[in-house]
């Protein structure tokens, strides 16, 4: 049987819209060896428990992108507290899930894998009870933090439980029934914001979270790593100050102002967090970003190529269900189901795309695959207010799934095949953390051009159409809601109409803008690739 070695492409990957895996989720698997063999009558249990675990997180990442309206809605929030929303589960995530992976393996994965579970149930419960938009946001950093312990949890007990004979087939599984749920997700949020309340997608993980926690202690064998490290609490520690401080100074800018001491004083601590933090790293005696693997200019490359691409992946599936449900009058459930092409094209696509690394290596794929990303993601920028799904965004999304269905799976053979075997798990991580902190940067930052754009666009437009004074004003001070406006009430119907349809294309102009910003993101990782990756001959590995 021919084994496959971490320089070929691994089955399957999917992209990391928020809530999909990211790109090296498989290649963490097949990275460790199998210590903990489980019985053969308990396999199917501990893939039931894992993937059950991971969809969770998966899951609840997607829907409340498609529930931010809902939460606009129902707490009177404006854009920037429901950024707050997806950003405290994102930072979180991304800053611990190096040392989630690193606790397991020294206190014990299943261990750890179910302390992330309970922590996460809790939180979800937390969520779905909360009063007030900073309720909600307090729980979802808690979710982040047990997302932080369950992911790279689940993927370890999958690599500990299963010998390399049985793996494959293993992965395989949990990749498809992961992308089952990445699709069916959004939909099935979609329907129960739609029918019923926000406040059922957080509730729903609660029965999931009690069958992966009876699941684990009956079937899941207890395993730790081959070395029991020590954890790199310093480095997590600036990790969370600096990428805090730094989404905290930039989403609270357009309302507090640039020269607020808070948004002041947060980017300068940020500043020095994120300078101090490789000097940590480097004399950290486990470090969690070990960083002698940037000495590989592919996998410093891969690294840059996946943190512009994701960025603009985490950006757009922001804003995107607030265009669908705010100006073009979608549903819930429509605006779930709106990104299945795209899912189901990179899924049915990915094996092909694997083979388009062993035919011409990875880096011609990483340079088309993202140059036809850009050119999805500027199809978006096309249709008006109205316009057809089917004439309109199912190209776009045709279009964008071929461009990362060509793009995922070199991205994961460029990013392993640089590495040592010893050094698979913590290359797989740092791509992963990577992809997530892309998104959690790219929110903050492109926010700002969002909330400052819209405002342009509609003073502009509220001027020329003569509007009274005092409601012009109350507009524009409510800029940072969005679409989400009310029209001030005391006008008449036309001026209400009028200004309605100047809050709808002033967001178009932002989304449009936005977009432009994901398709030129999208050909910097195609410059990325051109520039930094070398080809199969060149390879150099850390």
């Amino acid at each position: 049987m021919h084994r496959r070695t971490l320089s070929e492409p691994s089955p399957a990957p999917m992209a990391s819209l928020p809530g999909m895996k990211p790109p090296c989720d498989d290649a963490a698997i097949r990275s460790a060896p199998a210590d903990s063999p489980c019985r053969p009558q308990s396999g199917p249990w501990i893939l039931a428990a894992a993937i059950l675990g991971t969809s969770m997180a998966f899951i609840d990442s997607t829907v409340v992108n498609v529930a931010l309206p809902a939460l606009e809605s129902s707490f009177k929030a404006g854009v920037i507290d429901v950024q707050w929303v997806v950003e405290s589960y994102g930072l979180f995530l991304g800053a611990l899930i190096l040392v989630g992976g690193a606790a397991g393996d020294r206190f014990g994965r299943r261990k750890v894998f179910l302390t992330g579970i309970a922590l996460f149930a809790l939180a979800s419960a937390a969520c779905g009870m909360a009063q007030s938009i900073h309720q909600l946001i307090a729980a979802r950093a808690l979710q982040g933090i047990g997302a932080a312990l369950l992911t790279p949890g689940s993927l370890a007990i999958i690599s500990a439980s299963f010998p390399e004979v049985e793996r494959g087939r293993a992965i395989g599984t949990w990749s498809g029934f992961s992308a089952i749920t990445t699709a069916l997700g959004p939909v099935l949020g979609g329907w129960l914001i739609q029918h019923a309340t926000w406040r059922w997608i957080f509730f729903i993980n609660l029965p999931l979270a009690a069958a992966v926690i009876l699941i684990s202690i009956v079937h899941v064998p207890e395993s730790h790593g081959p070395v029991a490290k020590r954890l790199d609490l310093l480095g997590a520690l600036l990790a969370i100050i600096g990428l805090g401080g730094l989404v905290f100074g930039l989403i609270e800018s357009p309302r507090l102002g640039w020269t607020n001491l808070k948004v002041s004083g947060s980017l300068l601590i940020a500043i020095v967090s994120l300078i101090s933090f490789p000097f940590v790293e480097a004399r950290a005696p486990s470090p969690m970003v070990p960083l002698t693997l940037f000495r590989s200019r592919t996998f410093s490359g891969a690294n840059l190529l996946t943190l512009f691409l994701y960025a603009a992946l985490g950006i757009f599936f922001f804003i995107f269900p607030m265009n669908l449900i705010q100006v073009q009058g979608y549903s819930a459930t429509a605006a779930g189901a709106a990104a299945l092409p795209l899912i189901l094209l990179m899924f049915f696509l990915s094996r092909w795309s694997g083979g388009l690394v062993s035919r011409y290596g990875a880096k011609p794929p990483l340079i088309i695959g993202p140059l036809i990303a850009a050119a999805g993601f500027a199809l978006f920028t096309v249709p008006g207010v109205g316009s057809s799904y089917w004439k309109s965004f199912f190209p776009a999304f045709i279009v964008l799934g071929f461009g990362m269905a060509v793009s995922v799976a070199p991205l994961t053979t460029a990013v392993m095949g640089t590495v040592d075997q010893k050094f698979a798990g913590a290359a797989s991580g740092i791509n992963n953390a990577v992809a997530r902190v892309a998104g959690l940067l790219a929110i903050a930052v492109f926010g700002i051009l969002m909330v400052n754009a819209f405002a342009t666009r509609l003073d502009r437009q509220l001027a020329n159409l003569n509007f009274p004074p005092a409601a012009r004003q109350q507009l524009l001070s409510n800029r940072t809601m969005l679409a989400a406006i009310d029209p001030p009430s005391g006008l008449d119907p036309a001026q209400t109409a009028n200004a309605k349809t100047a809050i709808d294309s002033s967001f178009l102009f932002a989304f449009r803008l936005v977009a432009f910003c994901c398709a030129s993101l999208a050909i910097a990782s195609a410059a990325m690739a051109t520039l930094i990756i070398e080809g199969p001959a060149n390879h150099q590995k850390a």
